[in-house]
């Protein structure tokens, strides 16, 4: 998240907090990727995946490193920033591209609806039915098959 901020920062020209956002997320990615290492190397049963191998975690990496030293180089010629000394906050609460959620209000109750009725309804007081019981079944009779015996001339040749 530091790395694409540090991104849109640079693209709005506020090269100094893209930097210290890149630095961020360069210490980041560094926990990340021992604690990769740490997981690839452990022993154990099931498959042996190693998330520091994984093409999104190399991109990354890279990617931080080259936006880090084009900010370094731009803001050395263009810019001349000064680096603040706190990581700029990131907006978790997304202003873009996600709908409102519309709250959840259950409908009114219909006037049918009584504390009479909803008590008919009680299963412990249905009346018994025979209906419910599995009927037992039929017998199937046996079906005779005719005998198909194999018979050389069919007419049929191979050539």
């Amino acid at each position: 998240a530091y790395c694409y901020h540090g991104q849109t920062l640079l693209a709005s020209d506020k090269c100094g907090e893209a930097i210290r956002s890149l630095q961020e997320s360069e210490k980041f990615f560094a926990k990340a990727e021992a604690l990769c290492k740490e997981y690839g190397e452990t022993k154990g049963p099931g498959t042996t995946a190693k998330p520091s191998g994984h093409l999104f975690f190399r991109k990354l990496g890279s990617l931080i490193k080259n936006t880090l030293e084009k900010c370094q180089r731009e803001n050395g010629f263009i810019y001349f920033q000064k680096v603040p000394a706190e990581a700029p906050q990131l907006e978790l609460k997304a202003n873009y591209g996600l709908v409102e959620p519309v709250p959840f209000e259950f409908p009114a109750l219909n006037a049918h609806w009584t504390p009479e009725t909803v008590s008919a309804f009680d299963l412990t007081k249905r009346p018994k039915d025979d209906t419910a019981k599995p009927k037992p079944d039929e017998e199937v009779k046996p079906l005779k098959e005719p005998d198909i015996k194999p018979q050389k001339d069919s007419g049929c040749q191979i050539s």
